[in-house]
């Protein structure tokens, strides 16, 4: 992993190599933050297949596009990307305290997108009745609504590894833009297991050995035996009751480190 310093006047920073220990996989959840190793490079240039460094190939930029002018601390910004569990079992009135279960995560997700800094980047992708929605796409945290999620109906399966896929290509693209740098959250809120052929083990390998993207994994009445339970690798709480819930969601900013642009300088 390579570690980037930012001077206080923007300018943009040099990586630094990596250690061999740093190279080596990880025995706890990671900080989402670049990285860049002598085996791979997140998020992967398009077409060239070069960091997005800015290096112009036949006259057009890498990194055109990906946020002009952007400052250090925008391009350092906090993502958040939720996947909700929509499928059937989510009217279910188990362990929601009268409520539905999708009424208590309507509640619980509210108070973390009030929670989550007006700066950082948040979005909300469901799945429900066989299909992927996204809900609020990946921007700032700002006059965001979930109102949208009152008028879901929870019903079909538990597509986990489409769902994933999805929610990581949002945060791979948000990468683009700030060129590798910043921070990277997959939170996934899910009270059962994948539909047949929707494992999503491959997807979250893929995720954990390519790119700096940290999993949240919340399992609402479903205990600890669940594929997305990666010890070492990801976090994975379970909730058997609202408060439980949106305890799970505080800690996803709780683990989630904070930077301060000003007390970075740029290396010799």
């Amino acid at each position: 992993m390579a570690y980037y310093i930012f001077s206080e006047e923007g300018n943009l920073p040099t990586p630094q190599p990596p250690s061999p220990a740093e190279i080596a996989p990880p025995a706890t959840p990671r900080s989402g933050y670049a990285l860049e190793s002598a085996r791979n490079t997140w998020p992967p240039a398009r077409d060239t297949g070069k960091a997005l460094t800015g290096d112009v190939q036949g006259g057009t930029s890498v990194a055109e596009g990906r946020m002009p002018g952007a400052t250090p601390k925008e391009l350092l910004a906090a993502n958040y990307y939720l996947v909700l569990d929509g499928s059937g079992s989510m009217s279910e009135r188990h362990c929601a305290e009268g409520r539905t279960k999708h009424e208590a995560a309507i509640e619980a997700l509210a108070a973390f997108a009030r929670s989550v800094p007006a700066e950082a980047n948040f979005g909300l992708g469901l799945f429900n009745s066989g299909e992927i929605r996204e809900l609020i796409s990946l921007g700032p945290n700002q006059n965001k609504t979930l109102d949208a999620l009152n008028a879901i109906t929870p019903g079909g399966s538990t597509p986990l590894y489409s769902a994933i896929q999805f929610a990581y290509r949002q945060l791979t693209q948000q990468a683009e833009r700030q060129q590798g740098y910043g921070e990277y959250h997959l939170v996934v809120i899910t009270d059962g297991m994948a539909s047949q052929g929707q494992d999503p083990t491959p997807i979250v390998q893929a995720i954990l050995a390519e790119s700096p993207v940290v999993l949240h994994t919340i399992g609402f009445c479903i205990g600890e035996d669940h594929a997305l339970n990666q010890p070492g690798q990801s976090y994975y709480r379970s909730a058997n009751n609202p408060e439980e819930l949106a305890r799970g969601l505080e800690t996803v900013l709780a683990e989630s480190p904070a930077f301060d642009v000003a007390q970075f300088r740029q290396q010799p």
